[in-house]
């Protein structure tokens, strides 16, 4: 997968967990959790994006871990939707595995790039 298609995979991921959030009850429990998921899904593709912008390999590296943490992050956030019936199940869990496979392929690049970087 290119960093082209990362950037739109990363985006939609995000758009998609912004309509989520539209859905939910109108409570101060989901108000907040829908403003941390929002910001940890945007965050994770805008870093995304910024690595891709790296002027160093380092950089390069440091903005990806970034992006690591924050879709770590949002991760954690769709888990607790789903324990907080914040949201049927079946609407998170494909969002929940996206972010999942988006996490798996950033900690790769990671590991990619220290290699390089070590040579």
């Amino acid at each position: 997968m290119d960093k082209i298609d990362m950037y739109k995979r990363t985006m939609k991921m995000a758009l998609e967990i912004i309509k989520l959030t539209k859905a939910f009850p109108l409570s101060q429990e989901s108000k907040v959790i829908a403003y941390q998921l929002i910001k940890s899904s945007t965050s994770t593709a805008a870093n995304y994006r910024a690595a891709g912008r790296g002027k160093s390999l380092k950089d390069f590296i440091a903005k990806l871990g970034i992006a690591e943490e924050e879709c770590d992050e949002t991760v954690f956030w769709l888990e607790l939707i789903i324990e907080a019936d914040l949201a049927m199940p079946e609407q998170t869990e494909a969002l929940k595995q996206e972010a999942s496979e988006i996490l798996a392929i950033i900690v790769s690049s990671i590991k990619t790039a220290k290699k390089k970087l070590e040579n």
